[in-house]
């Protein structure tokens, strides 16, 4: 994973062509996809949610002195940030360095990472008219071919020696970010528009639903080889909420991008992971995708019985079980494996 040579050089030049160069060099791990398909495997494979972060020395050298979403622009400090980890660890995925902000960022609203408080947009919408700023209709090529570019040259740069995983953020949980400004305990804010304006709620929902589809396809065409769909924000919501706003949008989301890679018959596992839903798992065992990620608050045989098999399983590591010693973790981790088989094993870096 060298970045200096004369590959590196090739490869990062020819980005500023429109159309992605394509021809990936074959895959040696396929490991991951495998358990996200419900495929045997000879062992569980591991990746980590937050595999590009704080917790590497090299990653705080590189992030020095930069802003966070000028580094999300730039797709070779992108790639660079994702191989890190695979450089240190004999991980089984790579997931690409970005965010999921750059959605909101793509229809017309400003967002900065500020220090010590975290994503803040300059003017949150605060009433339905507030939509009317907001671009509806995006070109994503244009409006986020930087990610499009930081794929497609992590593809090559990879060697085919693990999968990459392209991901978004669910409508929900981006329209709780655009609502309330940044990070919010409550989400109080954003929930107030659900319970007073459902149809300006819907509307918004449907809007980032649209544009997440042609941007996980645009991952797709740019070397994507599985998709994650966070909906971070779940479990703010009850069980009757999840289902009218975030429920149908990421059945829909799904359903239109597996519709639309049908045509050229490209295989692609999709993951849903939304956090602290214990109440949603059956449905969402039965809304298009091939893994349903599980924090680590479910107990994984229930969650294992009440899914029925009809998806592979992802995550249940407490990110804090890293402080554990190396004799209790080890003795913890073949137990996962036993009852989550099909299972990729993550862990939630808090970076």
């Amino acid at each position: 994973f060298e970045g200096n040579d004369e590959n590196w050089k090739k490869k990062t030049l020819s980005l500023n062509n429109d159309k992605p160069k394509t021809d990936f060099p074959k895959l040696k791990n396929d490991t991951f996809l495998r358990a996200a398909r419900g495929e045997d495997t000879e062992h569980v494979p591991v990746w980590c949610m937050r595999q590009a972060g704080r917790y590497l020395p090299e990653f705080r050298e590189w992030r020095e002195g930069k802003d966070f979403f000028e580094t999300c622009r730039s797709p070779e400090i992108c790639c660079e940030l994702t191989l890190q980890p695979l450089r240190r660890f004999p991980l089984d995925a790579a997931i690409i360095f970005s965010d999921i902000l750059v959605v909101p960022q793509a229809m017309g609203m400003n967002v900065q990472m500020l220090t010590g408080k975290g994503p803040t947009f300059t003017e949150p919408l605060k009433e339905p008219e507030d939509l009317e700023r907001l671009q509806a209709k995006v070109d994503v090529q244009k409006e986020l071919g930087y990610v499009f570019k930081a794929i497609t040259l992590t593809r090559h740069k990879l060697e085919g020696k693990v999968p990459l995983i392209g991901f978004t953020g669910a409508p929900w949980t981006l329209m709780s970010y655009m609502i309330e400004g940044g990070g919010s305990v409550t989400q109080s804010k954003a929930k107030r528009w659900l319970y007073r304006h459902p149809e300006a709620s819907h509307m918004l929902l449907k809007m980032l639903a649209d544009v997440i589809v042609e941007y996980l396809l645009g991952q797709v065409t740019a070397g994507a080889q599985a998709l994650q769909v966070f909906e971070s924000h779940a479990g703010i919501l009850g069980p009757a909420q999840f289902k009218e706003f975030s429920l149908p949008y990421l059945r829909d989301i799904a359903r239109r991008v597996k519709d639309r890679l049908k045509e050229p018959g490209q295989d692609v596992p999709m993951i849903v992971f939304a956090k602290d839903a214990h109440y949603g798992l059956e449905d969402l065992s039965q809304s298009h995708y091939e893994v349903v990620g599980l924090d680590w608050t479910i107990d994984p045989q229930s969650a294992r019985e009440r899914t029925g098999g009809k998806v592979s399983l992802q995550g249940n590591m407490d990110p804090c079980a890293l402080y554990a010693p190396k004799v209790t973790l080890g003795a913890f981790l073949p137990l996962k494996a036993t009852l989550l088989c099909s299972l990729t094993i993550t862990f939630h870096f808090l970076t």
